[in-house]
This record gives structure tokens, C-alpha cells and sequence, in this order.
């Protein structure tokens, strides 16, 4: 039997689950409702208020993403430089939450920053100021830093591992001090899982609308939840799919940029 039939399934996945709805959302967002060519969807982003749910999404999922390279990348060197078995074990305590409904870990961080929720009593308890944190921005960034920060560990831990030692103890031997050794050695070698960790972080930040929901209430609306209430309130396909098709165009940017700066793939195998 040719081996080529073993990829029949997935080829019926992904045309079922994959290529058609991308094909529908790229017909509603270029047809009005009676089918008619137009571009007034996507044009929509033009407006006020799309342009600064889309200006919003893109500056939370800035800050989200740096956040994440400067807790993400010590973190990688440490565990890099851990035994196999330990460094294994902790790895899994890392990404143990991930196994856990995103939903629910972002609800449990909505009881824990409400006004009367956990830290706001431990604080009351210790007769110190409460933290009025919830809706509001940062606490969407603490969100998005929460739920996506593994996914920005595992690439840059991954690029760190294949990092030979012997390089690094070659520029140590050539008289390069530590932060030398990391400047030009150790960060550009690794940049590969940094430009992977980026995407893998920036792209579902961007488009998230359940942690904006959840933790910024209905004071602030990112692009996600304009156009999850274009589909689910509205009933406004259309618009909902052309603002879709313009938020494609920062994720595939965002792909073919990781694509270029890691050509190798070496970021993206664990």
C-alpha cells in the first residue's frame, strides 16, 4: 500500500476543519448579506472604535509578550543548565497547569483579583490596602502572561539544549566574561527559540477575547471581542469575518517572521 494514504485522514481534517472555514470566513468578510462583492468589511477596521479595539490588542499583547521574554529566558537558562532528571521534572511542574481547562485557570484568576476575592481578603486580613486590579488592563496582561508564558519557556529552554558547551567554554577560554559570553554567544544562539517563544505568545494574545471577557469585564474591548460579539450578539457575519481577515494579516506577518529568523526550525522542536 503506498504510504501516502496513511495522510488521508488528515487530509479530510483538515478540509473539514481547516480549509473550509477559513474558505467561509474569507467569503463572508469579502460579501455583504445578499452575497454581493465588497470591501466594506474589512474596511470596517477604519472606524474609531475597531481601530482602537485593534490598537488595544496590539499594545496588550506588546507588553504580555515582553513580559514573558524577561521571566521566560532566565528561567530557560536555569533549567538548561539542570540535570536531565531534574530539569524533566520541573519542566512538567511548569506546564502541569496547561493540562487544566484554559477557561477555568482564567475564571480562578478572576475569584483571585476580584474586589472581594482571595488576595483582596489576605490583604484585609493583614490590615493592608486592597488592589483594585480587575477590570482593568494589566489585569488582562496578567492573563495573557499566565495562560501563554509556557509557550515562550519550552522554544527558548529548547534553543538553550542544543547550544554546544563547548562553544560557550571556548569564548570563556578566549577571555569573555560572563555577560560577553551571553551577549555574543549564548543570545544570538538561542534567538531562534526567542522568535518562536514571540510568536507563540503574540499570536493567540492578539486574538484572545475570553481573557479580555473574563478579566477586563465589558470596559475594555479588544479586536477579539468585537468580533466574537459580531458572530455571537450581532449576528453580523460579515463584518465579524472581515475584521477576521484583517487580524490574519498581523498573525501571518507575525508566522512568516518567525519563519525567516528561524529557518532551521530550531525553535520549535522540543
Amino acid at each position: 500500500m503506498n504510504k501516502k494514504w496513511l495522510s488521508f485522514p488528515y487530509i479530510l481534517w483538515a478540509a473539514g476543519f481547516i480549509i473550509i472555514p477559513l474558505a467561509m470566513v474569507f467569503y463572508y468578510g469579502f460579501t455583504d448579506r445578499d452575497g454581493i462583492f465588497t470591501m466594506e468589511n474589512i474596511l470596517a477596521i477604519l472606524s474609531p472604535e475597531h481601530r482602537k479595539a485593534l490598537f488595544l490588542a496590539l499594545v496588550l499583547s506588546f507588553f504580555s509578550t515582553l513580559i514573558c521574554i524577561l521571566l521566560a529566558y532566565p528561567l530557560s537558562m536555569i533549567l538548561a543548565k539542570m540535570g536531565n532528571a531534574r530539569n524533566s521534572f520541573l519542566v512538567l511542574i511548569f506546564i502541569l497547569p496547561m493540562w487544566m481547562n484554559f477557561l477555568l485557570r482564567t475564571l480562578a484568576w478572576q475569584t483571585l483579583l476580584e474586589k472581594n476575592g482571595v488576595i483582596n481578603s489576605i490583604l484585609h486580613f493583614l490590615h493592608l490596602p486592597g488592589i483594585a486590579i480587575i477590570n482593568t488592563p494589566a489585569a488582562i496582561i496578567l492573563g495573557m502572561v499566565y495562560n501563554f508564558l509556557p509557550f515562550m519557556v519550552l522554544p527558548i529552554y529548547n534553543a538553550l539544549l542544543k547550544i554546544d558547551p563547548n562553544v560557550i567554554n571556548a569564548a570563556r577560554d578566549l577571555g569573555a566574561n560572563g555577560l560577553q559570553t551571553f551577549i555574543k554567544v549564548t543570545l544570538p544562539l538561542s534567538m531562534p527559540g526567542v522568535i518562536s517563544g514571540i510568536t507563540m505568545v503574540f499570536v493567540p494574545a492578539l486574538t484572545t477575547f475570553v481573557i479580555s471577557t473574563l478579566l477586563g469585564g465589558s470596559k475594555i474591548l479588544l479586536i477579539g471581542n468585537v468580533i466574537e460579539q459580531e458572530f455571537t450578539q450581532s449576528g453580523n457575519w460579515n463584518l465579524g469575518s472581515g475584521l477576521s481577515v484583517v487580524l490574519m494579516i498581523f498573525i501571518v506577518i507575525s508566522i512568516i517572521f518567525s519563519t525567516l529568523s528561524d529557518k532551521d526550525g530550531e525553535g520549535t522542536a522540543i
